[in-house]
């Protein structure tokens, strides 16, 4: 990355055009220290043709093609997607797989944090009591409940973080037995084993709905709560159909009591000494800007590689927004079948989209376009970054559980509330959330890092960003100082010793699931 004058940033030496440092942009007739000429206005974080572009010539970018020229392009004059052709995607029959070699960096050792370890062998960073639904029917009693339980019983049990409730809008009215149902389920069955719950998940059930809460709990015991004095204390399923329950305060109370079962148990639970291997870190980004492949991509990236050097787990995700990276991304598998999986997950999503009468230009969003981004490719580009250099060693689909330590593949759509969904379902403990435009995103279950990709929005949204990377923009951090503070704030905030603003502020959105399943 070249430092123009300190006004724009050449990001790879081939590059024929540069975006914009200063604040409030350039203006026309400015003349830059290297002796360019700005020919007209060009927005802050905004490309500027660094030569003359000729129509139908490539507009370079991270030396990468990212479209076309519409029209001539003068030198000095602002490149938006006005004037930027999308160019195809790139093919996916004949990729190179798993040929880049590269030397296997030390490992980074003696790095810990303070987890909540589970039976099962995986570390929480919260100690959260979830309690899920089969079926929306359900979610307003259990929003109900939710608030009863943190106003009640919470202050009683002071080792629980949280009591969160895992709506959704699945169950039933759906095709339960078609073949992409199983996305959905798989994603409500493993957001289940998710290691911030302890495995103390409660099941709120109707009773008629498609979706029995016994198909959530897969191969975990099932044990059925009655409205008894003789009630199972181990009792993990609630169906308010009940015949036992009298009238909607007896559904409640019959929650409350399951509820403070499972939170005497969580109660016992203990932070101990636990090594960084144990994380499982996952990237995204959304509100983005063309000082997202710049500054907080590349400085998560390095963060990216230091987990796993350490042993973790880090998952990249978002398919739309790797579909046009793709050709940097299949040599780097870990071997040829990681590689074709890859490409098939590609593939089964260039087909979604056609069968929704849609393609990847519906990416990016308007929002990006006035953060400098033209198109899907520019901001592919700068996405991928933030998987670091690793090797891909596995590749999941929608709803999967991680298989391997190292970098994985998440495949997601790009929707940042589906993504994360996706993720929690994958097994996440933490994330890290890129943004240059500004989203108060979070998830109650897992801690949300927000990083900001320029110093204005991370001084304007000072108690909502977590980490400011447009230093690196200004010189007054480089990637690599980045990367370690976050890494650092990372085991902070998984050890509990800090706090995620958006954790701290109470702001947290809703699960929404990827059902590409017919509704009935």
């Amino acid at each position: 990355m070249t430092d123009l004058t300190g006004k724009i940033i050449q990001v790879h030496a081939d590059d024929n055009v540069a975006i914009v440092v200063e604040a409030g942009g350039l203006e026309k007739g400015q003349c830059l220290p290297d002796g360019l000429v700005v020919a007209e206005p060009v927005p802050q974080g905004h490309k500027i043709a660094l030569t003359a572009i000729g129509k139908d010539k490539p507009i370079i970018r991270y030396g990468e093609v990212i479209g076309a020229a519409v029209v001539n392009i003068g030198q000095g004059e602002h490149v938006n997607e006005s004037n930027v052709k999308l160019p195809q995607a790139p093919s996916l029959d004949e990729l190179a797989l798993a040929t880049r070699s590269v030397p296997e960096p030390a490992p980074l050792t003696g790095y810990t944090f303070e987890g909540f370890r589970n039976p099962d062998g995986s570390v929480g960073t919260k100690n959260v009591l979830g309690i899920t639904t089969s079926v929306q029917c359900v979610a307003g009693t259990v929003d109900y409940v939710v608030e009863r339980i943190k106003r009640e019983l919470l202050p009683l049990y002071p080792n629980v973080d949280d009591v969160v409730g895992l709506n959704h809008s699945y169950g039933c009215g759906v095709a339960i037995n078609a073949p992409a149902a199983i996305v959905p389920i798989r994603t409500l069955k493993n957001i289940a084993l998710n290691p911030n719950f302890g495995n103390e998940v409660m099941v709120i059930g109707l009773g008629c709905e498609k979706l029995q809460p016994s198909t959530l709990l897969d191969d975990r015991p099932v044990k059925i709560y009655e409205n008894t004095e003789a009630a199972d204390p181990e009792a993990n399923v609630l169906s308010l159909q009940d015949d036992s329950f009298h009238g909607f305060n007896d559904m409640v109370e019959g929650i409350l009591a399951m509820a403070e079962r499972h939170l005497e148990r969580l109660n016992r639970r203990r932070r101990e000494t636990c090594p960084a291997s144990e994380l499982v870190v996952g990237m995204q980004c959304g509100g983005s800007d063309a000082f997202s492949g710049v500054t907080a991509n590349p400085a998560v990236g390095f963060a990216t590689d230091l987990i796993v050097r350490a042993g973790g787990s880090v998952m990249f995700s978002e398919v739309t927004e790797v579909r046009d990276a793709i050709h940097l991304l299949t040599p780097r598998a870990a071997n040829e079948q990681v590689g074709k999986t890859l490409i098939e997950q590609m593939a089964w999503y260039d087909d979604y989209l056609s069968q929704g009468q849609a393609d990847r230009s519906a990416n990016p969003s308007p929002g990006n376009k006035k953060g400098g981004l033209s198109n899907v490719v520019e901001k592919a580009l700068g996405s991928v970054i933030k998987s670091g250099n690793s090797p891909i060693i596995d590749v999941i689909g929608p709803g999967e559980r991680l298989r391997r330590k190292g970098l994985t593949f998440a495949a997601t759509p790009a929707s940042d509330f589906i993504c994360g969904t996706l993720q929690l379902a994958a097994g996440m403990n933490l994330q890290v959330f890129t943004t240059g435009r500004g989203t108060p995103y979070g998830l109650s279950m897992v801690p949300v890092l927000k990083v900001s990709t320029n110093s204005q929005l991370g001084k304007r949204w000072h108690d909502i960003i977590d980490l400011d990377a447009g230093r690196i923009a200004t010189g007054d951090a480089s990637i690599e100082d980045v990367g370690w503070e976050l890494f650092h704030l990372i085991l902070d905030v998984a050890s509990g010793r800090k706090q995620a603003a958006a954790d701290r502020l109470g702001i947290h959105n809703d699960l929404v699931l990827f059902n590409p399943a017919p509704v009935t």
